[in-house]
């Protein structure tokens, strides 16, 4: 059966026509951040979704790979599917080995379906608590999903709104897998990198060894905007260099939920070294910490 659906009138296609980056990116790098959706026809979308999005396919995903020069993804389960992750497999199914996924699972899921899903290549769930897009569940239900996964060496994404960190900070810090931020936790970059918002951001990241984070979407953060995002520069760097094995990188492609102007995924590229200015740095940040966290088995 298909699903008949309109896309939302507000969506933002992504660039068809990106860029080639000035930025070489290093052999093996990952792309820690992107997305599939649908197409509809085939993958339908969840009748609870928030927003209908255009579709943006594994063939498409795997050409942009290509032509930025990426080596690997890992594909995060997007809220427009809800827990029905039959995309994201597809996609990991078809990747000979070169994509990892992020889940969208409740308590109820079967140590069968976890075990089918490790063999495919999850490693990980994801926790979104931004209420324009989901409605958060109680942190119980939270916890018992985690109870399900850790055996699997699987970690927790969170995606959550700066505003956000306090109220969530009790249960954050209870988590003994390892926890990946998205996107820094979105700072507000029209404050300072020094103020006391921020301050605790990196606070969790201080006490807590187990926490890394995505320094994703300056799309997302910047107001000064493209192509060289500086006023999320300061708060990238800030990050890299003092967790510099802890950070991981990706595009967010096909950016969903994105109001203004689509990115220029090449653009994006060559915004790497402004965020990560050593050669050292820029390994780590692509291949060594995203290879040790998705493709070593634990």
């Amino acid at each position: 059966m298909t699903d008949t659906f309109i896309v939302d009138a507000d969506w933002l296609a992504f660039n068809p026509n990106p860029s080639k980056p000035a930025f070489v990116l290093p052999q093996g790098t990952v792309d820690t951040h992107c997305h599939v959706f649908g197409p509809g026809d085939t993958f339908p979308y969840a009748a609870e979704r928030k927003y209908t999005p255009c579709d943006a396919s594994k063939e498409q995903l795997f050409h942009l790979r290509d032509f930025l020069g990426v080596d690997k993804n890992v594909v995060v389960q997007a809220t427009c599917h809800g827990a029905d992750n039959a995309a994201m497999l597809d996609v990991l199914a078809t990747s000979d080995g070169r994509c990892r996924g992020i889940a969208t699972v409740g308590p109820d899921v079967s140590g069968h379906e976890l075990r089918e899903m490790h063999e495919l290549g999850v490693r990980g769930v994801r926790f979104n608590f931004v209420r324009r897009l989901v409605d958060p569940k109680p942190d119980e239900y939270y916890h018992r999903v985690v109870e399900k996964i850790a055996p699997l060496g699987w970690h927790v994404v969170v995606y959550f709104e700066a505003a956000d960190l306090n109220e969530r900070w009790e249960f954050f810090t209870s988590l003994e897998t390892r926890v990946v931020v998205d996107h820094m936790g979105r700072p507000d970059v029209a404050r300072s990198v020094d103020g006391p918002a921020f301050a605790r951001f990196l606070q969790l990241m201080r006490e807590h060894e187990n926490v890394w984070t995505k320094v994703t979407c300056p799309e997302r953060l910047s107001l000064s905007g493209a192509p060289d995002y500086r006023d999320a520069v300061p708060f990238a760097q800030r990050v890299i260099e003092e967790f510099p094995d802890r950070v991981l990188w990706g595009t967010d492609w096909p950016h969903p939920n994105l109001k203004g102007s689509m990115p220029d995924d090449g653009k994006l590229v060559d915004y790497i070294p402004s965020i990560a200015t050593t050669s050292d740095l820029q390994h780590r940040l692509l291949v060594d910490n995203p290879t040790r966290l998705y493709w070593e088995e634990k």
